[in-house]
């Protein structure tokens, strides 16, 4: 199962993405996530304290002059497919049976504007997107950079986080554009920070036809958690009852689809 999870900022998909990594973990899944969002804190959120963080592979200059062909300065000529099968294993920290790597950002650039530190990340993204028989969850920013259409095919599932409200639910709608163009088969959206109660049914309508694969409740654990830089995996059965089921959906359609 290979599942990317994007959203506005703020949203809870790395919470997200930590929730579905432990309980596959707990099932006896060999699960490895991907922190492809330059703002989260993904290693922290399940529960590696921050002396043992995994470095950032964009921010291991030398490696990536090595592994691109880089010269001195970046001139105009390196790799775009650069050999990177070695890396998740030197790179990465484990913490409560996740396997965790940290890509980090590149440098701003132009529209089109592709850099060795960006060729690195999207070929190692790449290779662990069609490894087989291991569970990959990558937790992105709002867009798609590190897709493309040569691995798109491989997202079992992209969930799109979305709170209860119109703005949340309108970004969804821009991301949802961003990946059919490049032809990811599969994406619904997961509602978060759900209080009791809510009736989800005018947002559902204005996702138009985004298939819902579940809601996480508003949990003040979870803000505490946060709060206090913990890990919201509370271990309690009706938060993991909530995961279970969104991952039971996403089994569902990709079964469906096939």
């Amino acid at each position: 199962m290979k599942i990317a999870v994007s959203g506005k900022g703020g949203v809870g998909k790395t919470t997200l993405t930590a929730l579905l990594a432990r309980t596959m973990a707990e099932g006896g899944r060999s699960v490895t996530v991907i922190d492809a969002d330059p703002a989260s804190n993904l290693a922290s959120t399940l529960g590696l304290p921050r002396a043992e963080w995994p470095e950032a592979i964009s921010g291991l200059k030398e490696l990536i002059r090595e592994r691109t062909g880089v010269k001195d300065g970046y001139g105009k000529f390196f790799k775009l497919n650069p050999d990177v099968d070695d890396l998740p294993g030197k790179y990465s920290k484990s913490v409560n049976g996740v396997r965790v790597l940290v890509l980090g950002g590149v440098p701003a650039g132009g529209s089109g504007c592709i850099c060795p530190e960006s060729a690195l990340l999207k070929a190692l993204v790449t290779h662990m997107l069609l490894k087989k028989d291991e569970v990959v969850i990558l937790d992105m920013e709002a867009g798609i950079e590190h897709l493309g259409r040569g691995t798109a095919e491989a997202v079992t599932m992209m969930i799109i986080v979305v709170e209860p409200g119109q703005r949340s639910v309108h970004t969804a709608q821009t991301i949802r554009k961003l990946a059919e163009d490049i032809k990811i088969p599969r994406i619904g959206v997961v509602f978060n920070k759900v209080p009791a109660g809510t009736d989800l049914e005018p947002l559902e309508a204005l996702l138009a036809g985004l298939p819902v694969l579940g809601t996480l409740s508003l949990d003040p654990a979870v803000a505490k958690a946060e709060l206090e830089g913990g890990t919201p995996w509370t271990g309690r059965e009706p938060q993991r009852g909530e995961v279970r089921a969104i991952l039971g959906k996403i089994a569902a359609l990709a079964g469906a689809g096939s």
